[in-house]
């Protein structure tokens, strides 16, 4: 069930992918962008890392957290979008907990719409992001949760196919 924009945010207690605790509730009275993803050799999922890393700045400034949820093992996370740094924390879901949770739904339609994107599928390969192992649900389609400090989801955004997430530029104007 997907979840709605006014709804309470549904709490988890994960570790990241290097141990640390991360719980919903450690972003009480913060801005969160909680986004999911496909796995972790996904070029376009890799490119959309690249791009938030690109308006962290931006967005750390206006007061905004990140938590970036795959649903590859640690293992692979740390050697595909690991390469890249991320000054966020990554989080490796491969039994689906929180992907349920969030409604991350599953699409054939998306997968095959969103795997004739050549222009984003060119510019993931000018970053020097290809594709490797396929790991959980391929047909798996993002989706982008702008929570508000009391934790209320402020914006819900499913993606309608394998590169589609929130623009850049709605999670700046919420900001």
């Amino acid at each position: 069930m997907r979840i709605q924009t006014g709804q309470p945010a549904i709490n988890f207690d994960v570790e990241d992918i290097f141990g640390n605790h991360i719980s919903l509730n450690d972003f009480k009275d913060k801005k969160l962008l909680l986004a999911f993803f496909r796995y972790a050799s996904c070029p376009l999922c890799n490119l959309r890392i690249h791009q938030l890393i690109q308006h962290y700045p931006t967005f750390e400034t206006k007061g905004l957290r990140l938590l970036a949820f795959f649903q590859s093992p640690i293992e692979s996370i740390r050697k595909y979008v690991g390469k890249q740094d991320a000054p966020f924390p990554i989080i490796a879901d491969p039994d689906h907990n929180v992907y349920r949770e969030y409604g991350v739904e599953t699409s054939w339609t998306g997968f095959l719409k969103g795997s004739f994107r050549l222009v984003t599928l060119t510019a993931a390969a000018r970053k020097g992001f290809f594709p490797g192992k396929m790991e959980g649900k391929k047909s798996l389609i993002p989706a982008d949760f702008l929570i508000g400090p009391d934790l209320i989801v402020e914006k819900a955004y499913y993606g309608s196919d394998i590169a589609d997430h929130m623009p850049i530029q709605e999670i700046i104007d919420w900001l």
